[in-house]
């Protein structure tokens, strides 16, 4: 048993009704379990919707990308769903500098308010006793990444973080692990050419990552350019195994734990 720790089943790049069907596959491929995640306000009742089923649970937070739509008390309206037990964790939240400032924002006070955001997140994950996951991106180097980490290190000790989609140098992992974060391999891990990701998933500590698709996006090899789905976990977690010297079941039992611990999954 494997779970899927970060994907988006309330995508419209998923057909309408189509969620039963794709839990179903997961099940039947061995993933058992799938966290969805919000990443903004007006879907958060849809993956609730979701997580009524018991392999699902739901994480809330407003995208980076999406914090120039979101009202300004946003992060004060999630707090009224933290207390619902279908929700594990506070995200999808972050810092994300690899798409330009949208229409009518400078780059210094769109980056300033995607900050000011994130720390929200943690504020409200503390208060509620959950964990934050955490999306970075950049064109070049790891400034958000790095701006991610300085947030997150005023917090560390209360609130755990896990950077999703790692693809950074394992020397960044090591940081956040350092912290008492997680970090988590998606399809990108099984890329020909993602030596950084396949590094870092080789050298991670037992315990300290997860598997993920963040599907519908990145597919991994065997799959890639189709659109990802939870089932294909397995195909993460088969890549992954061999690159740590794992058996399956190894690498299940203590990723596993790790879901379990950072998700409180009963």
């Amino acid at each position: 048993m494997i779970t899927d720790s970060h994907c988006h089943l309330a995508s419209a790049r998923f057909n309408e009704g189509e969620a039963a069907e794709i839990i179903s596959r997961a099940d039947a491929a061995g993933v058992k379990r799938m966290v969805t995640l919000a990443t903004c306000l007006e879907d958060i009742e849809a993956n609730l919707e979701l997580a009524r089923d018991a392999r699902v649970k739901a994480a809330i937070g407003i995208h980076p990308c999406d914090v120039h739509n979101a009202p300004d008390d946003a992060v004060a309206r999630l707090a009224t769903f933290a207390g619902d037990a279908r929700v594990c964790a506070i995200g999808e939240t972050g810092l994300d500098y690899f798409h330009p400032a949208p229409e009518g924002w400078d780059e210094m006070n769109f980056r300033k308010r995607q900050r000011d955001f994130l720390t929200s997140h943690f504020e409200l994950a503390r208060d509620a006793g959950l964990n934050v996951v955490i999306h970075t991106r950049d064109k070049e180097g790891s400034r958000s990444f790095e701006d991610a980490l300085e947030i997150y290190s005023c917090f560390s000790g209360k609130v755990r973080a896990v950077f999703h989609c790692f693809i950074s140098d394992w020397e960044l992992g090591e940081k956040v692990i350092a912290m008492g974060g997680l970090v988590s391999f998606g399809g990108v891990s099984t890329f020909k050419n993602a030596h950084a990701a396949k590094d870092a998933a080789a050298r991670c500590p037992a315990g300290s990552f997860m598997l993920e698709t963040d599907s519908p996006y990145l597919a991994p090899e065997p799959v890639r350019g189709k659109r990802n789905e939870p089932a294909f976990s397995m195909h993460i977690a088969e890549r992954i195994a061999i690159l740590r010297e794992e058996t399956l079941r190894e690498l299940a039992a203590h990723t596993e734990s790790a879901v379990d611990g950072f998700f409180r999954w009963p």
